[in-house]
């Protein structure tokens, strides 16, 4: 922070049009709403973004209410090591966190990745998910995305072999990434397991439901298991032991940057493979993600390109190849 000039927090919730629909085993959405939270000292401000999530009792009023809660606190001087004690890990905290490095950034005149003594991000290639829908609706748009090199696709059905050989047919060379999101149960696990390894996907995100995954202790699995919604922050890792290959660090689950660099380093130790993840939002949501991607097996970073535009400077991708933020983004 800038010495002598006291930061002022704002924040606001946005909402984004969905090109098309959006949809998952949970629903479909049409629109992203996010919160932005900006923090201003002198000439300089910082910028956070964060997608409260249902799915975990958020919503865009109850992240908005806990952001602006902080704003005597920070007007005193908070900082990120003190944040991670006054919230709970989650979009609140994540948009924050992000905020706050980003006027670090700034203040210093440094990149965030220089600030944070981490390798500088290069250009990746992320998934470009496809939504759940019939396995005719799902070949046509795997069909029109079959030049990407990573497909993610959605399921949780009843019949979702019929949807994976499906999306195979129509992206022949493409690598495939098969998420769930808990809608799978353990009784058709080994067989839609057994059908993405036929396949030849690459990997498998939560299949069962957080805390009735026990079944995945008691397979075989073919192909790689990465956790999701069983997984937040550190302090979640240890229930993974025997159940998943690899971890989807999000952002917006981890409570920001600062938790999941460190989340990283506890899952490598594990000998668990990171992914890092996103949920649907503009380029300011991406931007601090890009700093785990060095790092990172899976990027899946494609919020963006799901969206009908983008903010201003937002991140330059070139097909799925995704560049690291500009500063006049973030950080």
């Amino acid at each position: 922070m800038i010495p002598n000039q006291t930061p002022v927090l704002e924040a606001r919730i946005e909402r984004w049009p969905i090109a098309g629909s959006f949809t998952i085993s949970r629903g479909s959405k049409t629109e992203a709403v996010v919160v932005v939270a900006e923090i201003r000292a002198g000439d300089h401000v910082g910028r956070g973004e964060c997608v409260p999530y249902a799915r975990y009792g958020e919503t865009p009023e109850t992240a908005l209410k806990q952001i602006l809660s902080l704003q005597a606190r920070l007007a005193a001087g908070l900082d990120r090591a003190a944040l991670q004690a006054l919230l709970p890990a989650g979009a609140a905290r994540n948009a924050l966190d992000c905020a706050l490095i980003d006027l670090e950034a700034k203040t210093a005149g440094k990149r965030a990745w220089d600030l944070l003594g981490l390798p500088p991000p290069q250009p990746r290639a992320t998934a470009y998910t496809l939504s759940l829908g019939s396995p005719e609706a799902m070949a046509d748009a795997a069909g029109r995305a079959a030049h990407r090199p990573l497909l993610k696709i959605k399921l949780g059905t009843d019949d979702d072999a019929s949807r994976i050989a499906a999306v195979r047919r129509a992206a022949p060379d493409a690598q495939l990434i098969v998420d769930a999101n808990e809608g799978w149960r353990a009784d058709n696990l080994a067989a839609n397991l057994a059908a993405c390894a036929n396949a030849g996907v690459t990997l498998v995100e939560q299949p069962l439901p957080a805390g009735r995954d026990a079944a995945l202790a008691t397979i075989d699995r073919p192909i790689p298991v990465c956790a999701d919604e069983s997984v937040h922050d550190r302090a979640s890792l240890a229930g993974l032991s025997g159940r998943y290959d690899a971890v989807n660090i999000k952002l917006d689950k981890t409570g920001g940057l600062t938790e999941a660099l460190a989340m990283a380093d506890a899952a490598e130790g594990m000998g668990l493979q990171v992914m890092v993840g996103c949920m649907v939002a503009t380029s300011l949501a991406m931007a601090p993600a890009m700093l785990l991607t060095p790092r990172a097996r899976h990027v899946d970073l494609d919020g963006p390109l799901l969206l009908a535009a983008d903010r201003d400077h937002g991140l330059r991708y070139d097909g799925s190849i995704v560049d690291p933020p500009d500063a006049s983004l973030w950080g």
